[in-house]
């Protein structure tokens, strides 16, 4: 299975844009998610989107690409090839480990050597599925149909979930740890809450809750998580239960066996 690298084109001059877009068309494996025109813009798009891909211009008002750069999570930045006319940002793009650095006015030739450069390092680091390896392992492979997303363990130390991968109505696509409000165990599946929406990804939750975020989500349940940002309040019920209710209205069965867990973590 294949998943498209996914690129944020930026550059202040609509030609510049036009011109990268229309370029990266011809790569068959890379999708634009997302073309800006300032920085500020290009910070919210990579955020939004997580990219594999950004391509940069450097010169930029207000906020150029080197700040763009600076302004992301070291662990959530995508590889970066920067565009310019000037050469002069050569030091500051490997400061802050540019992929490449591209200088205009560029022939098609080298482009496609800067988008080579960028596919084979992140099949170093995601040798298998892309982005599904670094960001969406959650644990031992259950059994599945052909066509899932597959789910594989993660190593050990591996850094928490930054998005996990899902799979709906035969498309597949990430969904931010962020964006989730909670999670509910469904045999060797679980079902991501975020917002209005849910999805079905392959995974435990024993696993998932090991590969969570631990200042952000807590298990409440065997067979729920949930984000503590979106818990409005908690109220004893009976048996010495308690209900959690979210912020939209959600209530959600805190059993017993993971109340004192979930309080130690309110109070932290």
């Amino acid at each position: 299975m294949t998943i498209p690298l996914r690129a944020v084109v930026v550059d202040d001059e609509p030609l510049a844009r036009r011109r990268v877009v229309r370029l990266l068309k011809r790569e068959p494996d890379v999708e634009v998610v997302a073309v800006c025109g300032d920085g500020r813009e290009a910070v919210r798009a990579v955020h939004a989107h997580a990219p594999d891909l950004l391509f940069l211009d450097v010169q930029m008002p207000e906020m150029n690409g080197v700040d763009v750069i600076r302004a992301l999570d070291p662990g959530c930045r995508p590889a970066v090839v920067f565009i310019t006319a000037y050469d002069q940002y050569a030091i500051q793009a490997f400061e802050v480990h540019a992929l490449d650095y591209l200088l205009k006015p560029f022939a098609p030739a080298r482009f496609q050597e800067a988008v080579q450069r960028a596919r084979d390092q992140l099949r170093i680091a995601r040798p298998d599925v892309a982005r599904q390896l670094r960001d969406a392992l959650l644990g031992p492979e259950p059994p599945s149909a052909e066509g899932e997303p597959p789910v594989l363990e993660a190593p050990a130390g591996s850094a928490p979930l930054a998005r996990i991968l899902v799979k709906d109505a035969g498309k597949m696509f990430f969904v931010r740890v962020a964006d989730v409000d909670w999670i509910e165990a469904e045999g060797n599946y679980v079902r991501l809450h975020a917002g209005a929406k849910s999805h079905l990804a392959r995974g435990r939750v024993n696993v998932l809750e090991e590969r969570l975020p631990p200042d952000q989500f807590a298990r409440i349940h065997r067979s729920t998580i949930v984000n503590l940002d979106r818990i409005k309040e908690v109220y004893p019920w009976f048996g010495g239960d308690y209900v959690v209710v979210l912020h939209d209205g959600t209530q959600l069965k805190l059993s017993r066996s993971y109340r004192g867990r979930l309080l130690l973590q309110k109070i932290e």
